[in-house]
């Protein structure tokens, strides 16, 4: 029962996503509506984390099995795929290559901001 209403919970923003969608005329997808919805509610403390933690873990962990249908999907349109493959591969390397250079460079200044942060903490704690 305790699945049923975390997944409940998770499947309520999800629709409000969808509402959202159709009242506010711009091109975001309903999915984002609702994962801003849902973060903004923990965030405020609306919802506790521990209401929808078991379930979002189970959904995190099969998230890859999701993914078959859209690359059945692919292998279905090869034909439609075939004359942009290989500007497709290239832009799709490039960008992989620049969005883990930023996701890195990113975690290492919060990392070191985080250690700045804790040695001036640390520091006057003890003056």
């Amino acid at each position: 029962m305790k699945y049923i209403r975390q997944f409940l919970i998770i499947l309520g923003f999800s629709f409000m996503g969808e509402l959202l969608k159709e009242l506010i005329p711009l091109s975001i997808p309903a999915s984002i509506y609702g994962l801003v919805l849902l973060f903004a509610a923990l965030e405020l403390g609306v919802i506790k984390v521990e209401a929808i933690r078991d379930t979002g873990k189970f959904l995190i962990e099969i998230m890859p099995v999701m993914f078959i249908p859209a690359g059945a999907g692919l292998v279905d349109s090869w034909d439609a795929l075939k004359p942009i493959f290989v500007s497709t591969a290239v832009i799709l390397a490039v960008s992989t290559v620049i969005v883990m250079a930023v996701s890195g460079r990113t975690a290492q200044f919060v990392i070191r901001r985080r250690k700045e942060n804790a040695g001036k903490k640390g520091g006057a704690e003890h003056e």
